[in-house]
């Protein structure tokens, strides 16, 4: 029976990574069943692989036209395959298709991961004695024998399947709807979707992995639900996306609440950022001084914010009861999930873009998001958020988490170009067009008092409500010199660490200096404040 996916997107490695696919020209029993028993036990949770044989390797890639596999040895390899499947250790059985590429047949062995790991198998299939069993794993695209602390590492994970690939006896098979699984073996142009009308649909779920057990006792796995059913949050509680807007930021008590958005994952996705799209996002055209051409620049770029939202669904923990929340402020937008990422993720490699952790919590909803083109997977998210914020000339976007990871927290700031400003600052109309950012600065004036005002060039994007305070900062500095830190925290009435934020960012562009004795001196404009007021 075909296998779910697009087998030319598959070869061609647009939808499953280099490490997930292994390429064998001819039949090779020995080494074939060593990377199915990597796959099957899947150490780093990504989903298990694909083994495609009769298409040689080149570059990762297939060599093509694929050399293909003769029509009388496929009846031969599938027959041998039934033995060699009872030498895995447990019983495991991979599923096979075979595929028509380039008018050659070829054999694709898809190995999802094993909710019975570890599994062991013998170093050749082949021998008939003194067969040695062996634990292998996958180590970027190569299969290996797994090392004892591997292999200890390997044994832990025996009751940890994943909880979108674990079986669901609260719910039935009759919870999966034909309809939607139709839907989308046909939006991923599957050769499957050619057997629905003559296969019984439960066979198709098999094919697909969404079901388990006996036919008399057949259960669906959380992810059949998650994808396939109308109403997961029946299965899920708070399974679902809410957009919150803030319009005058989150510690006013004005709040409007968008209409909740349920649904299959892929759906939740589709329609969240279909509502954003449509009452958020927004391009500005304006002209830069020192250049010829206009600037178009978005306030989210749409990329940045697809994979935000998709982030969260995928790596959502979803036996947290509590909705995926995204809130739009006046100067940001956040995308809250209360279950936070997984343990293995550190922080700090968040914080720098570059993600090594691979032991996804979700494996198989980021293969159907993959195979829509809704994820690259790879651990590129973080990365492509980054990158797609400094294309459009935004500001960093901020992950936060807690030491105990129980929420975490997207915040993408809106572009300068759309950040109101009061009448006060730069001296311009409202609403009259004037860039905001200039090269690699963000420029702001810094009005103080009736005697003059402030240019100042801030590195990094602030908000207006920011601005104010800055403002408000170093009005009260120029009006008492020398006021000292304590004094400034009651005059403000904020938090000490917010105050300390603002002395930091003021000093960090040259506007103010602390002057005298660690506790009796204070603060005071800078030389290049005092000559910009004269100006």
């Amino acid at each position: 029976m075909a296998i779910h996916i697009n087998i030319e997107k598959l070869i061609s490695g647009k939808i499953v990574e280099g490490e997930r696919i292994e390429y064998k020209k001819g039949w090779n029993p020995a080494a074939i069943y060593r990377t199915i028993c990597a796959f099957a036990n899947d150490f780093e949770n990504i989903g298990g692989g694909y083994i495609i044989v009769g298409a040689e390797e080149e570059k990762g890639r297939a060599k093509r036209p694929v050399a293909g596999i003769a029509t009388n040895e496929l009846d031969s390899i599938q027959k041998k395959m039934v033995e060699f499947n009872k030498m895995i250790n447990p019983h495991y059985d991979p599923k096979i298709s075979i595929e028509t590429i380039d008018n050659a047949s070829i054999l694709v062995i898809w190995v999802p991961g094993g909710n019975q790991r570890p599994y062991e198998v013998p170093e050749d299939v082949t021998i008939k004695k003194d067969k040695k069993y062996r634990y292998y794993i996958r180590r970027y695209a190569s299969t290996v024998q797994a090392d004892k602390d591997e292999r200890d590492e390997l044994i832990s994970l025996t009751r940890q399947t994943p909880f979108d690939d674990r079986i669901n006896t609260q719910a039935s098979v009759e919870d999966i709807s034909p309809l939607l699984v139709r839907e989308y073996l046909q939006n991923v142009k599957s050769s499957l979707v050619e057997q629905i009308e003559t296969t019984p649909i439960n066979d198709i779920y098999r094919a697909m992995d969404l079901v388990s057990g006996p036919d008399e006792l057949l259960y669906p796995k959380n992810v059949a639900l998650m994808m396939f059913n109308y109403r997961p949050e029946k299965f899920f509680p708070y399974s679902r996306i809410e957009i919150v807007e803030f319009p005058n930021g989150l510690g006013d008590p004005v709040f409007y609440e968008k209409p909740t958005i349920t649904g299959p994952v892929y759906l939740q996705i589709q329609k969240a950022l279909g509502q954003l799209e449509s009452i958020v996002l927004k391009e500005r055209i304006y002209k830069l001084p020192d250049r010829a051409e206009a600037q178009r620049v978005w306030n989210y770029p749409f990329r940045a914010l697809e994979e935000s939202v998709v982030n969260a669904l995928y790596h959502r923990n979803w036996e947290v009861r509590e909705p995926v929340e995204i809130r739009i402020l006046p100067d940001c937008i956040e995308i809250v999930n209360q279950g936070g990422p997984d343990r293995s993720v550190k922080m700090e490699e968040l914080q720098k873009g570059i993600i090594h952790n691979r032991r996804y919590r979700n494996r198989r909803i980021g293969d159907f998001l993959k195979e829509l083109d809704m994820t690259e997977g790879r651990g590129t998210g973080i990365p492509i958020i980054r990158r797609e914020m400094e294309k459009n000339g935004s500001p960093e976007p901020r992950f936060e988490t807690d030491e105990n990871h129980s929420y975490f927290i997207t915040t993408l700031p809106i572009h300068p170009a759309f950040l109101e400003r009061s009448d006060a600052l730069n001296g311009v109309k409202r609403g009259e067009e004037r860039p905001v950012q200039i090269s690699d600065n963000k420029y702001y004036m810094l009005f103080v008092g009736n005697d003059g005002a402030i240019n100042g060039v801030i590195n990094g994007a602030l908000s207006e409500a920011i601005i104010n305070e800055l403002v408000n900062v170093l009005r009260i500095i120029h009006n008492q010199k020398g006021i000292n830190r304590i004094v400034l925290i009651e005059r403000i009435g904020k938090a000490k660490t917010t105050i300390e934020r603002y002395l930091k960012i003021l000093k960090e562009n040259n506007l103010i200096e602390y002057r005298g004795a660690k506790k009796t001196g204070g603060y005071f404009l800078s030389e290049y404040a005092l000559d910009k007021l004269k100006n």
